[in-house]
């Protein structure tokens, strides 16, 4: 549900999907639709984030279980679309994970063809909450009312045009508010995700290169002279950006690449991922935040969901950066 309604409602909905990563609740809090990617173990089919979690995958790759993800069906899409515009919105903006890692944005757009409201789709070509962020941001903004324009025929009148223009606004309400129309919400979307940064550890790149979502020589490196590659998303893709000798020495390299991008930032949020147990994602949160300091308005720990998971196995421990 949108976080405002009737006369004051935004006009533009935002829908995403599970792999944003969303902690809970956030999204009910901010009025995005989540559409559930599917997770499939040893033939039976599950909606991320609805009936299971990332701890049952695990166990499911523990026991050796087949396990295989797919983008939802354009249906799942349409169906958001219409409960978004029966209440109440008057345009969508679906921002979703990287075309180049998933079908999911196609699916989107076949949806689109067939939905009561415009919808602008919009690929993020990222992941995780490097996509969460956007879609978080692109509601927010959708839900904030643009400022009044300057009324030019009141321009030179002083006090007594700004006491009129007051009166009208506010005792005899004869302006609407005026809403971010739906290019404008894609547009920050849109440069939200592409302002953000993302960097990946995991335990072993196997599952990633069985799903097709790295190369077999990028894959090769983790058991190659116990090197540990770094992982992360340039245009749109997975892909190796540093190889460091151990998980301890590759976890400090991973603080120290979001410390150097925070420094640049005046002002950023940060989300540390994890799959399975938090205990190492709350240390690296916690490091994060105090060496950042005051240059940091939002950390948040987040588990990384059934999909990245079954991608990545268990280990994984991820920090997206993106302006505040």
């Amino acid at each position: 549900m949108s976080p405002a309604t009737g006369r004051h409602a935004p006009r533009v909905a935002v829908v995403t999907d599970s792999t944003a990563a969303l902690p809970p609740g956030l999204a009910a809090e901010v009025g995005v639709h989540v559409v559930p990617l599917e997770v499939s173990i040893d033939g039976a089919r599950y909606a991320e984030g609805v009936d299971v979690t990332p701890e049952q995958l695990l166990q499911a790759l523990a026991r050796g279980s087949r396990v295989t993800t797919s983008q939802p069906p354009p249906s799942a899409f349409a169906a958001a679309y219409e409960q978004a515009a029966a209440e109440g919105a008057h345009a969508i903006v679906s921002v979703h994970l990287s075309g180049e890692m998933s079908g999911t944005v196609r699916s989107a757009r076949t949806a689109a063809t067939v939905s009561p409201v415009p919808v602008r789709v919009v690929d993020s070509r990222t992941a995780a909450l490097g996509l969460g962020f956007a879609a978080v941001a692109a509601a927010r903004y959708a839900a904030t009312p643009l400022p009044d324009e300057p009324d030019d025929a009141d321009a030179e009148d002083g006090v007594g045009g700004t006491v009129r223009r007051w009166v009208a606004r506010t005792v005899h309400r004869t302006s609407a508010p005026r809403w971010p129309d739906a290019q404008q919400v894609a547009d920050l979307a849109a440069s939200t995700a592409a302002g953000s940064r993302v960097w990946f550890l995991v335990d072993s790149l196997e599952h990633l290169r069985r799903g097709g979502r790295l190369g077999t020589a990028a894959a090769a490196l983790g058991t190659v002279l116990g090197l540990r590659p770094l992982l992360t998303v340039q245009d749109g893709r997975l892909v190796v950006c540093e190889k460091v000798r151990t998980r301890r020495v590759a976890r400090e390299r991973l603080e120290q690449l979001a410390l150097a991008d925070l420094a640049g930032r005046p002002g950023a949020r940060v989300a540390v991922h994890h799959v399975g147990p938090s205990d190492v994602a709350d240390e690296v949160a916690a490091r994060l935040a105090e060496a950042a300091g005051p240059a940091v308005g939002e950390v948040v720990v987040a588990d990384a969901g059934a999909v990245l998971a079954a991608h990545v196995g268990p280990g994984l421990l991820a920090v997206v950066v993106t302006d505040a």
